[in-house]
């Protein structure tokens, strides 16, 4: 028991080491989180492609889960402009592919939360495109992080997809408001949008 306490500990301490390292010179950097199961013609996954080049080649770096579907297809958009970083911190999984082609820098992770961690850490904002569980638990562990105070100031947190997301909102508006789960002003940390150009302008007015 006591020695897989220490395998656990050394693993953890490997996984917030080396993502210091990998990310700590890199500045103006944005997340994109998204499904690893989008095909890359699929409309957010081309999205995700033209958003991540468009600020990449204004010097801006691209951090993703380093996974498939989304994740690609940001990484490719980034690899493809010539200044920004294409960063992947991936993890292993069973059925997903870990690594994508297109990140000039990578780090396969250990553990979940401290890949999470590590995706948002250096970030000025994050743009959460269509997914799944993975997708959904990113996104409010980035909004918790934010609400209560965690990230640097000004991080913006944009939902690109407004018909998928449409549901979860309504739930969040006239739920959690309304059940006093969350306050009015907890909203305006989530902006739905689908306009890259605008989320874009927006970014490199932060960077």
């Amino acid at each position: 028991m006591e020695k897989n306490n220490v395998i656990y500990s050394t693993r953890i301490n490997d996984d917030f080491t080396n993502g210091r390292e990998l990310l700590k010179n890199l500045k103006n950097n944005v997340t994109i989180f998204g499904s690893a199961r989008t095909k890359q013609t699929n409309l957010y996954a081309m999205k995700a492609q033209k958003l991540a080049y468009l600020l990449a080649k204004e010097g801006i770096n691209i951090i993703t889960g380093g996974g498939d579907g989304i994740m690609q297809a940001a990484n490719r958009g980034a690899f493809k402009a010539p200044v920004g970083e294409s960063v992947g911190l991936s993890i292993d999984l069973p059925f997903e592919q870990s690594v994508n082609p297109y990140t000039t820098k990578q780090l396969t992770f250990n553990y979940f939360f401290s890949r999470k961690y590590m995706l948002v850490k250096y970030s000025k904002a994050c743009v959460i495109f269509p997914g799944g569980y993975g997708t959904l638990d990113e996104l409010f562990e980035v909004v918790t992080l934010t609400q209560t105070g965690k990230m640097r100031d000004g991080f913006r947190v944009y939902l690109v997809g407004s018909e998928f997301w449409q549901d979860l909102m309504k739930f969040i508006e006239n739920t959690l408001v309304n059940e006093k789960m969350i306050d009015p002003g907890d909203l305006d940390i989530i902006k739905v949008i689908d306009d890259i150009e605008v989320i874009k302008e927006e970014i490199l007015n932060i960077c």
